[in-house]
């Protein structure tokens, strides 16, 4: 069942079945959230990193896609660092690629996209940084094959 992720098993669980991250708003900017996060995870996490930002063409020596779409591998989640208005956007190609969850970054909340999504079947982890959720719940993640 789709939820909105609200307690830190749920998060947990979720960051263990994620394996595909696509992180959309990537800034090649070393100061932006969106990058230093990034480089974060690289180094620290599981996860195998897609960038999106149709300006960029590589970012932190990886290939930069122009959309969700573009990405030659299935995605199981979305990481947005675009302002609230895009939002929806972003939740409407996460459905169409059959992304698993889309995680909704520091600050930013977006109820009806959130819901949306759920009603699609996906997780949604929202106003909360992946980074920091990682390193906080570190021993209680698992990475499943």
């Amino acid at each position: 069942m789709s939820k909105v992720i609200t307690s830190d098993s749920q998060l947990a669980e979720l960051l263990s079945k994620t394996k595909r991250v696509a992180v959309v708003g990537i800034s090649d900017k070393e100061d932006r959230p969106s990058n230093g996060v990034s480089r974060w995870l690289l180094k620290n996490s599981h996860f195998e990193l897609y960038f999106v930002n149709p300006t960029l063409t590589t970012v932190l020596d990886h290939p930069c896609y122009a959309s969700l779409a573009d990405i030659p591998v299935k995605i199981d989640m979305v990481d947005v660092f675009r302002k609230v208005s895009d939002i929806p956007a972003v939740v409407d190609e996460a459905i169409e690629i059959g992304a698993q969850s889309v995680w909704i970054q520091l600050g930013l909340r977006d109820e009806e996209s959130a819901q949306r999504a759920v009603a699609a079947g996906l997780d949604v982890a929202m106003d909360l940084c992946i980074k920091v959720e990682y390193e906080r719940l570190a021993s209680s993640i698992s990475p499943q094959e």
